[in-house]
């Protein structure tokens, strides 16, 4: 049995002429979250699509679970579930019919089916809505009951296509605890993002995809070394002073400084720290208040935006596919 859950060598999926996978090339070990990070249209969702088998790849290969995708598909599906970024159960029906019905599907039989679909409405702490219809659930209920179905026979590997896209603070927390437990029980975890913290969170390695090529990918805090030793984040008390502060950490730093999406926030990769206190003084000097500063290691973000030229919400490329509303039409 190989130790790698996915390998490709140079795989290519083309839409007209846009190619919306351009040649990768991945090694992703069982056991523990493999993040996907990039931008919407970086090519994450095609990518697993062809992974999971939903479509062809047009060049190179790969094997997902020592199984190549296109010769030997069934071996791959009956090994793998994949939960994409809107729920996939029927809305009119309850989340128990929902996981009865799929049980059946899978082969279980009559009380077995009961006994399964009760198991997972355990697990993901929806007893309370067992027999509610899905479709008035609310959106991080939505989301478990999808992944629940992603787990009636538990997978060896389980694709996550952007798990909370669209979900409040407190429903992203319940899905990475989940994430994490399906983990700790087991299941290799693929997990694509455009959510920098989320990839932070939970993966024990990243590969970072922009325009269909992976441009980078290690450990989150090798990603976070490969831009600098750290990173130096400054409020301005007045915002009337952002110019002049600017000015003063790039002579003295000798880095770039770069505005933030805080209006009074400046933020600077820095390749050596020595020149922080010297900065400070020079702006104590001119008589320039600061709200607050921070020095710390770079976060995910400025990684991002380092390897790439723009943030990880700032693409706009698309992959050149349909999205899942069309297909699910």
């Amino acid at each position: 049995m190989t130790d790698l859950a996915i390998e490709t060598s140079g795989l290519t999926k083309i839409y007209g002429d846009t190619r919306a996978v351009d040649g990768i090339d991945l090694a992703i070990p069982r056991g523990g979250v493999h993040g996907f990070l990039g931008p919407n249209g970086a090519g994450k969702t095609t990518t697993i699509r062809m992974l999971a088998t939903l479509i062809r790849p047009d060049a190179g290969s790969a094997r997902v679970l020592g199984h190549d995708i296109v010769h030997a598909s069934d071996e791959v599906r009956s090994r793998v579930a994949l939960t994409g970024q809107f729920a996939s159960v029927d809305e009119d029906l309850s989340g128990r019919e929902n996981l009865r019905l799929l049980a059946k599907l899978y082969g279980f039989r009559g009380a077995g089916a009961t006994r399964r679909a009760d198991e997972l409405l355990g697990a993901f702490g929806l007893e309370g809505a067992a027999d509610r219809q899905v479709k008035k659930y609310s959106g991080g209920m939505r989301r478990r009951i999808d992944i629940a179905a992603s787990l009636v026979v538990t997978p060896e590997l389980l694709f996550l296509d952007e798990p909370t896209t669209g979900l409040d603070p407190r429903s992203r927390i319940e899905v990475w605890d989940i994430v994490r437990a399906l983990v700790a029980h087991g299941t290799t975890v693929m997990l694509t993002t455009q959510y920098l913290d989320e990839a932070d969170q939970l993966a024990g390695r990243i590969s970072v995809i922009d325009q269909g090529r992976i441009i980078a990918e290690g450990a989150s805090s090798e990603l976070k070394a490969s831009v600098g030793s750290g990173s130096l984040h400054v409020r301005v008390m007045h915002r009337a002073d952002l110019a002049a502060v600017r000015e003063i950490l790039v002579r003295e730093l000798g880095v770039e400084v770069e505005t933030t999406t805080d209006p009074h926030g400046l933020v600077a990769a820095l390749e050596d720290r020595s020149g922080v206190t010297r900065a400070l003084s020079s702006l104590e000097a001119a008589k320039l208040e600061l709200a607050q500063f921070a020095l710390g290691q770079p976060t995910l973000d400025e990684v991002f935006l380092a390897l790439t030229g723009h943030t990880a919400d700032g693409g706009d490329s698309p992959d050149g596919q349909p999205t899942d509303e069309e297909v699910a039409a």
